[in-house]
């Protein structure tokens, strides 16, 4: 007590008001794969094993299309998906799933190859505004509290990017003022950033081809860059000016390939892995150089889902989507595989403390340690009845899970 009465006034305000915002941002999943981006729940020691009849249903409600994973923010929770002809963000009250607003355009987007033509990328909360990354490459921002549209950009059109296999599904990051894309247009417009207020370009960076995969923000060399896993691999960019700090291939030879996975930061070491026979590989970035710590096929090569990291570990599905997946332990600096799992269905994996929540696409939600030791299942339920392939998101104890048409709340833990 002492020590604070010895603190200015201000000093103090602005120290509360820190532990605050830290506070709020501990319950809210704003983005994809959380506040950080890396599939971490803040705050959170452990998750208990499940009830036997599995986590308590809170609500559930039906859904359009897609593959968008759910946001939430304070007492929101923001769904971006598609009804007929329009893609849609909605609005729902966190405590029943009743709906707060509902705003959306229209779209033509179709998938070639059979899949769902609803939205991929997951929403943005920033700031008291919402952006979105529709399937056919609108990037939209609307006002949180009311769903009213601020502003609009058809990027496909105004940078030329041909439609690749799946359509947009790489989530845009938001630094500061700036909305950062993963576009996929020549001329210099592989990676654009638009003011987060106007919409308007600000920077343009590399011709790669845009990727499915969703971009960081890590510290390098002592400042922020945004990590991006482009179609033709690792580029590191300056946030504000888009400068290209580093760039290192990691591809597969064939055309017919998906980088997916979105990257992991450990320090200034940074990991990236895909399928389609190109696998794995971490990197130390300093001073402008890369240097390779290890690479190859058959550490942990992830096909559309993300791996986890606690400490030097990293966990993920390892191998096709198509195929069956191993769940895998491996190490972050030298590559060596801990263990590895019988095969599963693909899924995708959160961390909760010392816990790992496997979400499969059976809609099946297994709980297990998050081990360098072994792989054992703790808890498993069925908590969705379709095809789930969007990734989950976590907030005051609550987990909110989507199929191809449910989306439900549980309750997991008590905050």
């Amino acid at each position: 007590m002492s020590l604070v009465l010895s603190l200015r006034p201000a000093f103090v305000a602005a120290a509360v008001a820190a532990l605050l915002v830290a506070e709020v941002r501990a319950q809210d999943w704003p983005q994809f794969r959380g506040p950080e981006r890396d599939g971490i729940v803040p705050g959170v020691e452990t998750v208990e094993a499940f009830p036997r009849g599995g986590p308590d249903l809170l609500w559930e409600r039906s859904v359009g299309s897609g593959f968008s994973a759910p946001v939430v923010t304070g007492e929101q929770v923001l769904l971006f998906h598609r009804r007929g002809a329009r893609e849609i963000v909605e609005a729902l009250r966190a405590s029943d799933g009743e709906q707060l607003w509902e705003t959306g355009y229209q779209t033509t987007y179709k998938d070639d190859f059979g899949f769902e033509n609803g939205p991929r990328a997951t929403p943005v909360v920033n700031e008291g505004r919402v952006y979105t990354f529709g399937a056919a490459g609108t990037l939209t921002c609307f006002a949180l509290d009311s769903g009213e549209s601020l502003w609009s950009v058809d990027t496909h059109r105004k940078y030329r990017v041909r439609k690749g296999f799946f359509g947009a599904a790489s989530t845009p990051v938001v630094i500061g003022q700036r909305v950062i894309a993963n576009v996929g247009g020549p001329d210099g417009a592989g990676v654009v950033a638009f003011d987060a207020s106007s919409g308007t370009e600000v920077w343009r960076a590399t011709d790669h081809d845009a990727s499915y995969s969703s971009p960081i923000v890590a510290h390098i060399d002592g400042r922020p860059a945004a990590v991006f896993f482009t179609r033709e691999g690792l580029a590191v960019l300056a946030t504000e000016t888009g400068d290209l700090l580093y760039e290192q291939r990691w591809r597969s030879r064939s055309r017919a390939s998906v980088n997916a996975a979105t990257p992991i930061a450990l320090g200034n070491v940074v990991f990236l892995t895909a399928s389609y026979g190109t696998g794995a590989i971490a990197m130390r970035l300093a001073g402008g150089q890369v240097e390779e710590l290890w690479s190859g096929e058959g550490v942990l090569d992830m096909h559309y889902s993300s791996p986890v990291r606690s400490g030097g570990t990293i966990f993920g599905f390892h191998g096709r989507q198509e195929y069956g997946q191993q769940f895998r332990a491996a190490d972050l600096i030298s590559g060596e595989v801990l263990w590895s799992s019988n095969r599963l269905p693909a899924g995708s994996v959160t961390r909760v403390g010392d816990r790992l929540l496997l979400l499969l696409e059976t809609g099946e939600l297994l709980l297990a340690d998050a081990s360098r030791e072994t792989f054992e299942v703790a808890a498993r339920a069925q908590i969705l009845a379709g095809e789930t392939r969007a990734f989950p998101a976590f907030a005051g104890g609550k987990m909110y899970a989507r199929d191809k048409d449910t989306l439900v709340c549980l309750r997991l833990w008590q905050p």
